[in-house]
């Protein structure tokens, strides 16, 4: 998804300086214990489902939401596994946007649809059992993400 309208705006204003925005992620689980995670089309990169909490928009919508753009997965929250945030989970875009997210991590079940990529912001998908998370080239959100949740030990992907 482009940037939001929101964003936008407040970029005018600001240009690249750091903003604090509020996300989500969402780590679908199935009956094996895999992980859905999906492949970023701008950095190729392996990352957790997930974005930024639009203006107005419950947190637990917006995961669902992604699920479906990035994933086209529909989605069940199961729970709410941990927030996240800090200097390790602080991004400069290409561009030179600099952001800082504070993100809830929710764990889900897939409810409908099939896992694929969008060919927007994705371009695959895949099942991961947490020891292969080590293995794999994960963006550095993701590795924060999974470090702070115990499946790696800060080990690159």
């Amino acid at each position: 998804m482009p940037i939001s309208p929101y964003i936008r705006r407040l970029r005018q204003s600001i240009g690249n300086d750091l903003i604090l925005l509020p996300s989500v992620a969402v780590l679908p689980r199935d009956d094996d214990g895999r992980i859905l995670l999906v492949k970023q089309s701008d950095t190729g990169t392996w990352a957790t489902i997930g974005g930024a909490v639009e203006v107005d928009e419950d947190p637990a919508t917006a995961a669902v939401r992604e699920a479906e753009e990035e994933a086209g997965v529909v989605v069940e929250l199961t729970r709410i596994i941990t927030a996240l945030g800090g200097p390790q989970f602080r991004l400069t875009y290409p561009n030179g946007d600099k952001t800082a997210y504070v993100s809830l991590v929710y764990e889900a079940r897939v409810i409908g649809g099939s896992p694929r990529p969008d060919h927007d912001e994705t371009i695959d998908v895949g099942w991961f059992h947490p020891h292969e998370l080590a293995r794999i080239d994960l963006g550095d959100f993701a590795q924060s993400s999974f470090t702070a949740l115990g499946f790696l030990n800060g080990a690159t992907g």
